[in-house]
């Protein structure tokens, strides 16, 4: 069973997707509230992925995501980072997530647009 942590804007969502993968994937889902707590929870828990929502809003912007990013990759060169975000809400920071991807600067993204079973899915492919 993978180790999951999940670091979104809205706690209701984190709930959603830590039900979703616990029911649909084979993982165990740490939620973390904040930001600024993920690196300590992946370090507590073994963490083999982590799962980052990017907004437009501080502190889960991209910039910060991409900086969050290069802290957990010193910490551990394994951990699967993969990005979160709605394409619906924001098209430009879709893009820019999809371009971080291209760049290799993170492992993967989705769009919170897929579907349950689809996320459950791809995450068991990291």
């Amino acid at each position: 069973m993978a180790r999951l942590v999940v670091n979104t804007q809205n706690t209701l969502f984190a709930d959603t997707l830590r039900r979703t993968l616990g029911k649909d994937g084979d993982f165990t889902v740490y939620t973390v509230d904040r930001p600024g707590d993920v690196l300590a929870e992946i370090n507590r828990v073994a963490a083999e992925i982590v799962l980052l929502e990017v907004t437009a809003y501080t502190p889960w912007k991209l910039s910060e995501r991409l900086a969050l990013r290069g802290s957990i990759r010193k910490a551990d060169p394994h951990c699967k980072i993969v990005f979160l975000v709605d394409e619906k809400i924001d098209a430009k920071i879709a893009e820019e997530v999809k371009e971080a991807k291209l760049m290799g600067l993170i492992d993967q993204f989705i769009f919170s647009s897929i579907s349950a079973s689809y996320l459950a899915a791809l995450m068991e492919t990291l």
